[in-house]
């Protein structure tokens, strides 16, 4: 079973009213677009996802409230496509980027280092590339580039190295294949720590989702669409998505280096927005859910 991450903390901080329009831009299996769903009797929820599964286990819950939704079948990288189709105010736009635990879970989507399956770790099963391809297909260096860049992993030359000389004998079919071959990598401490393949897992399957391009430029419409007194809360799950978003919190939110010498800075150069949060989950959420136990939520109000 999922468990939304920091549900009562984005409820109150997106200010929900019973007219709100708000925009689920991660709907998942539904736990924060139902408890938000709850609260708008008179507006109105949108919820993105790419996931098929995970659509029809959420307009079941959804249901179940009311009817004021839609699901959209389709990547937040198209969000300000899509509602500017739809032609409506937006009162609060939420990100959880955490992988649902389902997706975890369920072996043949190949997310999960613990279990046996065949690499895949797509978010979308119509996406062509896949953990398969980047593993059999990729040279060393991009290898070895992506494993730094997304998974920040300190042996990736040698896991790199690794996998391309294991692949020159045969192709690599699962996960747990891709566990012993970076094993075989890293040095026995480093096995005992954590789990060794994490980082590299994290690592592929932010490449086949180009996550991080995804978000950024989500997010980044999302700024453009919300309404003044609007909010964004956003939950990342690792140190590169929170990066990305504390960067264009502060970019929007800041006044122009030149312009503070200005004995009164005009109105229409002022910053639109205000940084109104930055919170870890509680000591008692993370013991409940350790998976809760890396996520950050920042939220940001459109003041002007």
């Amino acid at each position: 079973m999922h468990i939304s991450v920091l549900l009562e903390e984005c409820i109150n901080y997106l200010n929900l009213r019973d007219d709100s329009i708000i925009v689920d831009c991660t709907l998942g299996y539904g736990g924060h677009s139902s408890e938000i769903l709850k609260r708008i009797k008179n507006g109105y929820l949108y919820s993105f996802d790419q996931d098929l599964e995970a659509i029809e286990s959420s307009r079941k819950r959804l249901s179940s409230i009311g009817d004021n939704y839609e699901i959209i079948y389709s990547n937040f990288v198209n969000l300000y496509e899509e509602m500017k189709k739809r032609g409506t105010k937006i009162d609060g736009i939420l990100y959880d980027l955490g992988v649902s635990s389902p997706q975890l879970d369920e072996d043949e989507r190949g997310f999960s280092f613990h279990n046996d399956a065949r690499l895949d770790m797509r978010m979308d099963k119509n996406n062509k590339l896949s953990a398969y391809e980047v593993v059999n297909n990729y040279t060393k260096e991009e290898l070895t580039s992506i494993l730094y860049k997304y998974g920040e992993e300190k042996f990736a030359p040698s896991i790199a190295s690794k996998i391309v000389s294991y692949r020159a004998n045969k192709k690599i079919e699962t996960t747990l294949e891709l566990v012993e071959i970076i094993k075989s990598a890293v040095p026995e401490k480093y096995r005992r720590d954590k789990h060794p393949a994490r980082k590299t897992f994290q690592a592929i399957r932010i490449e086949v989702n180009k996550e991080l391009d995804v978000f950024e430029s989500s997010l980044r419409q999302a700024l453009d669409l919300i309404d003044v007194n609007g909010r964004i809360c956003v939950i990342t799950f690792h140190s590169l998505e929170d990066k990305i978003c504390k960067n264009i919190f502060k970019e929007v939110s800041s006044v122009d280096e030149t312009l503070k010498r200005m004995p009164i800075i005009p109105e229409n150069m002022l910053p639109k927005f205000k940084v109104i949060a930055n919170i870890s989950p509680s000591d008692k959420e993370v013991e409940s859910n350790m998976r809760s136990r890396s996520a950050r939520l920042r939220v940001i109000e459109r003041i002007r």
